[in-house]
């Protein structure tokens, strides 16, 4: 009896297991290209993740075309060793004069990774970007993105209307959402930690003194009076040659 409901428990949790795999990997055949920010703090500098989870249905990823947003003037992206990458570049039709004064004419308009070899459909890759983040709170940005595959390709580009569900987007375009900017700010965060540092090492090195010189002074007392006993022990003898 017993060994009966072992097997019917293990077939169930066999069935319920395989069941969990076939729901994971339809996920993650219907996954998007998507943008994932470590930081979205307006004025703060983040590194986005665009993630690749799948080729064009069964056809291998051969390049990955990134654009930037015009709200973007540039983006150092990330070395991947199973691509190459080049930045693409626009004439802008009006020079923009940036927030310290200088004045541009171009701009990086998209960041082009070109696979070595194709990226298998069924693995996944992650391209990561540097930029800048516009002092904009609250608004989203968007990073059209164009796969292209052994066969066909995808744009991923659509940007939902105003009372649309994002959700019900085939190809929704990669995006990321600012918020309000962080007071601190990254410079002065970076120095916090430093101070940090410097104020453990300090303090570090104070606790080491004061310990040296309570041993030192601890030593001191015991000299001092292994002296004094002696000189105490010393004057008797010499009182009672006095004497004869």
């Amino acid at each position: 009896m017993k060994s009966s409901i072992r097997r019917t428990l293990s077939a169930t949790a066999v069935a319920g297991g395989t069941a969990a795999l076939m729901m994971a990997g339809l996920a993650g055949a219907s996954a998007h290209v998507g943008a994932d920010p470590n930081k979205t703090a307006a004025n703060s500098y983040a590194l986005v993740t665009f993630g690749i989870p799948h080729g064009c249905d069964t056809s291998g990823t051969t390049k990955v075309a990134i654009s930037l947003p015009e709200e973007l003037n540039d983006a150092q992206p990330t070395v991947n060793p199973n691509w190459t990458v080049e930045k693409v570049t626009e004439t802008l039709a009006e020079p923009k004069k940036l927030d310290d004064g200088t004045t541009i004419t171009k701009r990086t308009s998209q960041i082009v990774y070109t696979a070595k070899a194709p990226l298998d459909p069924h693995l996944r890759d992650a391209l990561v970007l540097s930029v800048k983040l516009p002092d904009a709170a609250g608004k989203t940005i968007y990073f059209p993105t164009l796969q292209t595959c052994e066969t066909g390709q995808t744009d991923w580009s659509e940007i939902a209307k105003e009372g649309q569900d994002p959700h019900d987007l085939k190809a929704p375009a990669p995006s990321v959402t600012i918020t309000a900017a962080d007071t601190a700010g990254d410079h002065h965060a970076a120095e916090a930690v430093s101070t940090e540092q410097a104020a453990a090492v300090t303090d570090d090195g104070s606790q080491a003194r004061s310990w040296a010189g309570l041993i030192a002074g601890i030593a001191g007392l015991g000299l001092g009076g292994a002296a004094f006993f002696r000189s105490r022990s010393a004057k008797p003898a010499v009182a009672k040659a006095d004497t004869k």
